[in-house]
Parts: C-alpha cells; sequence; structure tokens
C-alpha cells in the first residue's frame, strides 16, 4: 500500500504537486476548504492552466481524491501545505492559512507524521509559528511530527520545467526531520537539495524572486532614462547578452506580476525591519521601481497620442494580453490592471483582449472585451502589447493601422510601432 499523501491547498502549487506524486503510485488526498473547488476536482475538471483534466482524471483513476474534511489526515503518512500567503495591510506575509492549517494538522493527526510547509514567508515561519501549531502541548519534534521547509518552485506555463524537474530545496527543524523529507520527495522529484535548516530553505525561495526583483527594476529604471537619451536599451540588452560569463539578461516591461515577484521580496524587507530596525533599501527601491512602470505605460501612451495630436480623454486604447505571463489564464498582480485603472482615469474607452481571459474586470467594473485579437471592430486609436501570447500574430500587428505600444520588445520599430 503506497503512503498516504494528504496536500493541504489544491490551487496553483498543490494540485500539480498532488498530479506528480500521484503518477509516482503514492496515494493522495488534496484538502481544500473550498467546497466548490473540491467538488470540480472530484469530477476530472482541472482549473490550473499546466494541468490538463486528462492528467486530473488519471489520477483519480489511480486514487487521488478531493475533501474538506480534516479527518482524512488522520492516517496520513505525510501532510504538505500549500496554501497561499498575501501581503497583509502592514506590508508582510498574511500567514492565516498557514496558521489555520497548522492547527487542523495538529488536532488531526495521530502517530509520527511528515509535515512539510511550501508555503512562502519570511525565514523563522516554520519554527516560530508554525510547528508550535502543529506540535501544540502534547506532541514533540521528531517523535510524534517531523517538521521540514520545502519552497515553493512553480512556474505557470514553463513547458521546460515542472515539479518533476525542478530541483527541490528542502530544510528541516531537526537532521532527522530533514531527511525525512528528503527521502519522501526524492520519490518523485529527480533532485533534491538539502540545506541547514529550515531557515535556509525559507531564504531560498525569497532570494531566488528578490534576485528577479531586483533586475528587473534595473532594466525597468534604465528603460526609462535611455529614451530620453535617444538609446535603444532593447538593442543595448540584446548585446550585452553576448557576453558568454558575467551576465544574465533580464528585459523591461510593463510591471511586475504574479504571486511571487510583487509579493514575496516584501516578505524579507517587512522581517528585517520588524526584527532588526532597518530597512533593506535593495528591494524597496525595486519595490518603488516596479510599481511605477505601469504609470510608465500609461505616460507613454499620453505622449503617443499627444505627438499624433489626439487627446487621451475619449481615445480607444486596446489592452492586448492582460494576464501576468504568456499562455497562462493568471491575472494575479497583473500589471494591466493599473495601467487600465490609469487610462480610465484620464477620460479613455479600455477594451482588452485574452485568449486567456473571457471576462475582465478592474475597480468592479467589467472591461469591454474585443472580439478579435486586433479589435478592427472597434478601430483602436492605441493598442498596448502587455503580453505576447503564442496565440497572438506578432507580424499582422505589426502592420496594424493603430499606434502599437509594443511593452515587450517583440515588434520590429516603425512610423506606428513603438517600444517601450
Amino acid at each position: 500500500m503506497p503512503d498516504h499523501v494528504v496536500i493541504v491547498g489544491q490551487g496553483y502549487v498543490g494540485l500539480p504537486l498532488a498530479i506528480r506524486a500521484s503518477e509516482a503510485g503514492l496515494k493522495i488526498t488534496g484538502f481544500d476548504v473550498t467546497q466548490s473547488l473540491v467538488d470540480q476536482l472530484n469530477l476530472g475538471e482541472s482549473h490550473i492552466d499546466d494541468i490538463p483534466s486528462e492528467s486530473l482524471r488519471t489520477a483519480i483513476a489511480a486514487g487521488y481524491t478531493a475533501t474538506t474534511s480534516p479527518a482524512v489526515m488522520a492516517d496520513a503518512d505525510v501532510v504538505v501545505v500549500c496554501v497561499p500567503t498575501p501581503l497583509s495591510k502592514d506590508g508582510g506575509p498574511d500567514l492565516e492559512a498557514v496558521r489555520a492549517s497548522a492547527i487542523t494538522i495538529g488536532n488531526h493527526i495521530q502517530g509520527a507524521t511528515l509535515v512539510i510547509l511550501e508555503s512562502t514567508s519570511y525565514p523563522g515561519t516554520t519554527e516560530e509559528i508554525f510547528a508550535p501549531l502543529v506540535l501544540g502541548d502534547s506532541k514533540s519534534l521528531d517523535d510524534d511530527a517531523w517538521i521540514a521547509f520545502s519552497p515553493e518552485r512553480v512556474d505557470p506555463g514553463n513547458a521546460d520545467y515542472g515539479i518533476r524537474n525542478t530541483p527541490k530545496v528542502v530544510g528541516g527543524l531537526s537532521k532527522e526531520s530533514r531527511d525525512k523529507a528528503v527521502a519522501f520527495y526524492s520519490r518523485f522529484i529527480d533532485s533534491v537539495v538539502p540545506v541547514k535548516g529550515a531557515k535556509e530553505a525559507e531564504m531560498t525561495k525569497l532570494l531566488e524572486n528578490t534576485f528577479r526583483h531586483v533586475n528587473i527594476a534595473l532594466v525597468n529604471e534604465m528603460l526609462r532614462f535611455s529614451n530620453d537619451f535617444d538609446i535603444d536599451i532593447w538593442d543595448v540588452i540584446d548585446a550585452a547578452a553576448t557576453k558568454p560569463f558575467g551576465f544574465m539578461p533580464f528585459r523591461p516591461g510593463p510591471g511586475v506580476g504574479g504571486h511571487c515577484i510583487p509579493v514575496d521580496p516584501s516578505y524579507l524587507s517587512h522581517r528585517v525591519k520588524a526584527e532588526l530596525g532597518y530597512s533593506f533599501r535593495m528591494v524597496e527601491l525595486a519595490e518603488e521601481i516596479n510599481l511605477a512602470a505601469p504609470g510608465y505605460v500609461a505616460t507613454r501612451v499620453w505622449e503617443l497620442l499627444n505627438q499624433h495630436r489626439k487627446a487621451v480623454n475619449g481615445a480607444k486604447v486596446l489592452l492586448l494580453g492582460v494576464t501576468y505571463k504568456p499562455d497562462i489564464a493568471d491575472v494575479r498582480e497583473t500589471p494591466a490592471e493599473p495601467i487600465a485603472e490609469k487610462l480610465v482615469s484620464w477620460g479613455a474607452d479600455v477594451y482588452y483582449h485574452d485568449p486567456f481571459v473571457h471576462e475582465w474586470t478592474i475597480a468592479g467594473d467589467v472591461v469591454p472585451r474585443a472580439s478579435e485579437a486586433y479589435a478592427e471592430d472597434i478601430s483602436p486609436d492605441v493598442t498596448i502589447l502587455l503580453q505576447a501570447h503564442s496565440e497572438y500574430d506578432l507580424g499582422r500587428l505589426a502592420q496594424s493601422r493603430s499606434l502599437v505600444l509594443d511593452t515587450r520588445g517583440v515588434l520590429p520599430p516603425t512610423p506606428k510601432v513603438h517600444r517601450l
């Protein structure tokens, strides 16, 4: 009989993990507090871009089931927590779901159980918050529960790297806890990387995303003054990328999106200020620059219209691709939203098209959806390419009759096509 694994949270992290573990022969139960989602999953209908419904149905045939009943944890050998940790109002992580999961696990596990937290948070969360709630007053580490942290590294839409072939970092609250977690993940992941402890594993995820956040901010800042100096920053980056050592290309864009880059570095910044009393200035500056990027896009639209003797007030503006990444349906923290809000506040008539998003709202208002990508039905004054989905015909877009602002640097500049 394969080990019974309960995965808490069946979203963008938990469901792919469940499917991969099921493929390796483990008995998987997906626990989630949303009954409608559980019902959908048990019908074999996936809500995740990277998980085809066929893969979910195969897992169901192999024994996967979803439930809202925490009683399933009583006979679990392993419980993995993959719940969201959004930003709280004070800028730190909102750990409500982590705390609730830990309490539920502590109330239901019986016998020695491996408990692993994958939800991103600041260093110390596993040791100071999660573990005490799991163990309570009656359990002890390495006797009643082994506790570890392993940061999720899910990259939605990545065709090359998934759960199986993305190395898994693991740190435990004890050596025994770490070794148990390493042995568990090694059953269905190609490469497992043990680190000194849970704090090191927690910091690994924050370093990865802070690195990206800071470097994206660097090129977004250089973009602005390069335009003022009449320098093609896109050409500069391509040239610099020919260096075979010491350089990694990052490219400008309309802003950062998704759960990780705009959010995760803030956990660390908040922790440093709260515990040590000083600022993590690199992250704070990167956040300032990247949060300003959508406003810069809107300003460029205003400038383009002005150059062609058109007012932004009353202009038709088409946003092409409103997800935060290409070829996925995820609009979490998408920069398209603040761009649209700014343009609407200036009086523009904003439309959108996205093959993955069939209804989109900003500030509670439904944004009109163009009937097709090039919106010949509405004849936009400006089209903003925000996300270069593979479905889009970039050659046709480059020949558009409207002005085009290319925020991704994928179109050849012409009298009507302007790069950000």
